[in-house]
């Protein structure tokens, strides 16, 4: 935790600094590590509008070729979800910044594959995203996760919204599924008339609002039970839950035991050490803990210079 003290300090430092002694352009700063927390910068200071500027001047009539064709990669079930269609530039004015890559997207590209990597290695397909308290960017973590393995296409990976009393997916990615989360749940909807899937490999399972007494369906067994037949029947290398903050509700505790691994994110400007370890420690008490992401610190480096615009 003492490096993770200094990344806090160090942040809330630069942010009290006048603009002029600032650089213009924050870095990307690299994903969280497990027992070696590391800052995670997703802020940017380019424009949705510029950004997809640039996306459509690198992406060619090749590349989309390229990807219509790799769209039949997963037959079956996954042929069976309805096609979501993301809209650029609502993603990035939401900052989910993945679904190209580009400069902006890295931060949270090393993040993905930082967990992917660890994840295999231990075996673990289950995932979950909390934080100590809510505004950290948990949400915006989990969706830059999941839109980002869609540029994995020989990965299947499967995004839920298991925050119910305030389901924040389907406003980030812009789009309400057809039944809420809890039909399926109850099994009253088939998880396939339900999920939207993202490219040919991402499946989503949004919210369509709050849940009235959602720790009941945490705790049951019938919610167990419909993400193992999830699991074997889409097959899945990933599944990502986003889960209510820890220290809010008993919500995220009541989850925990059906996931094989969590990522806590905590914010850098709001979080405060007592939370974050309260939050680690609680969840270590049910699950392993993956790593903590610090988010919205700013603070410059030279790394900057590396990460140029790509040609």
């Amino acid at each position: 935790m003492e490096k993770l003290q200094k990344a806090i300090s160090k942040a809330r430092n630069d942010r009290s600094q006048t603009p002029a002694k600032r650089r213009k352009t924050p870095a990307p700063q690299t994903g969280a590590q497990p027992g070696d927390q590391a800052a995670l910068q997703p802020d940017t200071q380019a424009s949705p509008a510029e950004d997809q500027t640039r996306i459509q001047r690198r992406k060619g009539p090749k590349s989309y070729i390229l990807e219509a064709a790799q769209e039949q990669a997963f037959p079956g079930v996954w042929e069976t979800l309805t096609p979501y269609e993301p809209n650029p530039d609502l993603l990035l004015k939401n900052r989910i910044m993945t679904l190209h890559a580009q400069t902006t997207s890295n931060p949270f590209d090393i993040l993905r594959t930082k967990v992917f990597l660890l994840m295999r290695q231990n075996g673990w397909k289950r995932l979950a995203v909390t934080s100590p308290t809510k505004g950290c960017g948990k949400t915006t973590t989990a969706c830059n996760l999941a839109v980002g393995f869609s540029r994995q296409r020989e990965l299947k990976t499967m995004l839920f919204d298991m925050d119910l009393r305030r389901p924040g997916v389907a406003n980030l990615m812009g789009r309400k599924p057809s039944h809420g989360i809890r039909d399926v749940l109850n099994g009253n909807v088939s998880p396939q008339d339900q999920m939207m899937r993202l490219r040919s490999n991402v499946a989503l399972s949004m919210a369509r609002g709050p849940v009235a007494d959602p720790i009941q369906v945490m705790l049951a067994d019938t919610t167990a039970e419909m993400f193992n037949d999830v699991q074997a029947q889409f097959d899945p290398d990933v599944m990502i839950f986003d889960l209510p903050p820890m220290l809010v509700t008993d919500d995220a505790r009541a989850f925990l035991k059906n996931v094989d691994c969590a990522l806590i994110v905590a914010r850098a400007d709001q979080t405060r050490m007592n939370q974050l370890d309260i939050c680690e420690r609680e969840v270590a008490e049910h699950t392993n803990v993956l790593g903590v992401v610090l988010n919205n610190c700013r603070h410059a480096s030279d790394e900057e210079e590396y990460y140029g615009e790509y040609q």
